[in-house]
């Protein structure tokens, strides 16, 4: 397997990162070797990427997810195997840092060819930069998913309290 590890600190608050990355069908408005996302359901997504003549799908399941904090994932895919996770920590001057883990299995690319290891490392690099750009742009998140996954199961998102105590009676 061939790790990869990257961290980019975005000039955003961890809420906005988080929310933003959680909308995999954006990726392809910001990440060049990504073409299309489909979100089949919470915990399971449809991707197709291409790089110059390359061009592949794979799904991948999201095996734990906390917001604002990180999201694990796997590909089903044998070809190329990997998985990973990706990281949201608050940094002293309000942004986010934002660290992406890979491991890439042996049959994939990496495990084939000399050299793409470190094409794969800067290829993330680049692709953060990308996301860092986006968000930094447009200063907020297009849309949001705040639920917890764990081992593979959506849970049951806690409604939160209301402030004043006071039960919210239906209106009508």
């Amino acid at each position: 397997m061939h790790s990869i590890e990257q961290t980019i600190e975005v000039a955003v608050p961890v809420r906005t990162a988080y929310n933003q990355w959680t909308q995999f069908e954006h990726f392809p408005r910001f990440m060049t070797t990504v073409r299309e996302v489909d979100q089949i359901k919470p915990s399971l997504t449809s991707w197709t990427l291409a790089a110059g003549p390359l061009r592949g799908t794979f799904q991948a399941e999201i095996v734990e997810q906390e917001p604002d904090s990180h999201l694990v994932w796997r590909s089903l895919d044998e070809r190329p195997g990997h998985r990973g996770r990706v990281s949201f920590a608050p940094t002293p001057a309000g942004g986010t840092a934002l660290t992406v883990r890979m491991e890439v299995g042996p049959n994939g690319p990496a495990g084939l060819v000399p050299g793409v290891s470190e094409v794969a490392d800067r290829l993330v690099a680049r692709e953060l930069e990308h996301f860092k750009e986006f968000i930094e742009g447009v200063g907020q998140e297009s849309g949001a998913w705040r639920g917890t996954i764990r081992n593979g199961r959506v849970r049951r998102e806690e409604s939160e309290r209301h402030i004043s105590g006071v039960p919210s009676w239906p209106h009508g």
